[in-house]
């Protein structure tokens, strides 16, 4: 292994699970996760009430940190890059001394118990590595078993870092001995959370915040039990995808009444959290209505992804503060680079790209967010060859689309594979599943921006970066395009002009291709 990657396990020791990610680092790919494991052990059942944890429990949490340590020594992390952090249930216990030595005395492992404030600060550093945050400060809160932290942060800026005492196994164990829940203990669970959030929800109401992002088991399986019910295929990756009010209202509304057995067989539920998921919808419907959310996120990163990029970030001598991270950019070059992708071409690409948009907005009226977009499909376009030069288009598309690019929201990613999935041979078509399946708007975008590529790839096809510059005069009747190149451009021109055609019956007129040395 080179000797600029570095790779770095990190293990969440939670109330309701140990987790565990093992991640390599290198200049230029980033991070990118090697493993992950978990266990739900449930070492702070009993322990909300009595603040011991139970000797069995221990002993069970001590076997799986065995077994996480030889599967990170097997996926190749030296003993010093291991990092293991405490979080509610052991931080509250009376006993945590006593369990933390066992796990250094019959593993080796140093455990560091953080505080609820190091947590939320580690959540953060998660989430911000995986979900866009917006101008307008989000609620980002991560829902454990024994607490649940709260932050309020925009792309710039930290406003709160809280830890509150409302997690989905201790609210079970204080309020809820009903199956089902019974009205008048939900009545009390939800009013409870309700007074824990009140300072928190006079704070965000003061900042605008209308969207949340959350992350943890609890939230992603909510997550999943919402997507299940309203699409039809598989459900695989979460991330920055998620639910407005009103659909959770109506899934809260289907589950909150049933009994353990009936919730036993919904779609897309874990087996072993058919108890904790009823305080956890209970504190998601609380969270909506006393912060006034008009929608919830989701991120698969948190706090084992926050210790990553703060470790790490602390190895090669960065600093992880609160200033701006362009995450979504940040995870298109990484995928590049994991790819092998031509580095040169794929920029050259992207600036020409760029430059058409600009050039025909006046006809195609697409707003920025697409030129973006665009831009993102023209640096991944190639990396099919990766795998095969022949159909490396549709290859493009299928790492794209199942690369888990962070930042992105499933139709952004969706859009990014079908552009770089037409920038060459046949273009967008019905009867293409991945196509059809977008809406009439994307659909539309897809049509503009893969003309657009074509003849920005085709205009890069020496893969020489001759073009310097285009520009365009839109007529009537035609569109003429002059591209300003280094030296003489017979291959470009004759590329542009072989891939213009799907451009010129989406925007409705002629493209004449014309260009000068200078």
């Amino acid at each position: 292994m080179p000797a600029d990657n570095i790779r770095v396990a990190a293990i969440d020791l939670g109330t309701n699970s140990f987790h565990m990610v093992v991640v390599e680092e290198s200049p230029g790919k980033g991070i990118v996760e090697i493993d992950r494991v978990k266990d739900m052990i449930c070492i702070g059942r009993g322990s909300i009430s009595t603040k011991m944890l139970d000797e069995r429990a221990m002993q069970q949490g001590v076997a799986t940190l065995k077994k996480f340590l030889v599967l990170a020594t097997q996926r190749g992390v030296e003993p010093r890059n291991i990092i293991a952090f405490a979080t509610s249930a052991i931080r509250e216990a009376s006993n945590r001394d006593e369990f933390i030595g066992m796990v250094r005395q019959q593993t080796g492992l140093e455990v560091k118990v953080i505080s609820g404030k190091e947590e939320a600060q580690f959540i953060y550093y998660g989430v911000r590595n995986a979900v866009r945050l917006g101008e307008t400060p989000d609620l980002l809160f991560d829902i454990g078993g024994g607490s649940v932290e709260f932050i309020i942060a925009g792309c710039d800026e930290v406003h709160l870092l809280e830890s509150r005492k409302i997690g989905v196994a201790r609210m079970l164990e204080r309020f809820i001995t009903t199956d089902p829940v019974s009205p008048n203990e939900l009545k009390l669970l939800g009013q409870f959370c309700a007074a824990e959030l009140y300072t928190s929800a006079e704070k965000s109401r003061q900042l605008g915040v209308t969207r949340g992002i959350a992350s943890s088991g609890t939230a992603l399986n909510i997550a999943r039990m919402i997507r299940s019910d309203r699409e039809s295929d598989s459900v695989e990756g979460l991330n920055q995808s998620g639910f407005t009010r009103e659909e959770f209202e109506k899934f809260y509304q289907s589950v909150i009444q049933l009994d353990s057995t009936a919730r036993r067989k919904l779609s897309g539920l874990d087996e072993k959290r058919v108890d904790l998921i009823v305080p956890g919808i209970v504190l998601i419907d609380t969270i909506f209505r006393v912060f006034g959310l008009k929608e919830v996120v989701v991120s698969e990163s948190a706090l084992r992804e926050g210790m990553v990029v703060h470790y790490i970030s602390g190895l090669r001598g960065r600093v992880e503060g609160n200033g701006q991270l362009d995450i979504r950019r940040q995870s298109v070059v990484e995928l590049g680079f994991r790819c092998n992708w031509h580095e040169p071409h794929s920029l050259q690409v992207a600036r020409l790209s760029v430059m058409l948009f600009d050039q025909l907005l006046p006809l195609h009226g697409l707003k920025p967010h697409y030129r973006e977009l665009l831009e993102y499909a023209a640096l991944l376009h190639n990396i099919g060859e990766f795998i095969s030069i022949a159909a490396h288009h549709k290859h493009s598309q299928y790492i794209i689309m199942n690369a888990d690019l962070r930042g992105f929201a499933p139709a952004e990613v969706d859009i990014i594979g079908n552009v770089a999935r037409y920038h060459r041979k046949n273009p967008p078509s019905p009867k293409h599943p991945l196509y059809a399946q977008l809406e009439p708007a994307h659909r539309r975008a897809v049509d503009v921006l893969s003309g657009i590529l074509r003849i920005a790839n085709g205009l890069e096809r020496g893969h020489r970066e001759n073009v310097r510059s285009i520009s365009a005069v839109i007529g009537e009747r035609q569109i003429v395009l002059e591209a300003v190149t280094r030296v003489e451009s017979d291959i470009e021109l004759w590329a542009a002009e072989s891939l213009k055609a799907w451009l010129e019956e989406v925007l409705g007129r002629p493209i004449l291709i014309e260009a000068r040395v200078r």
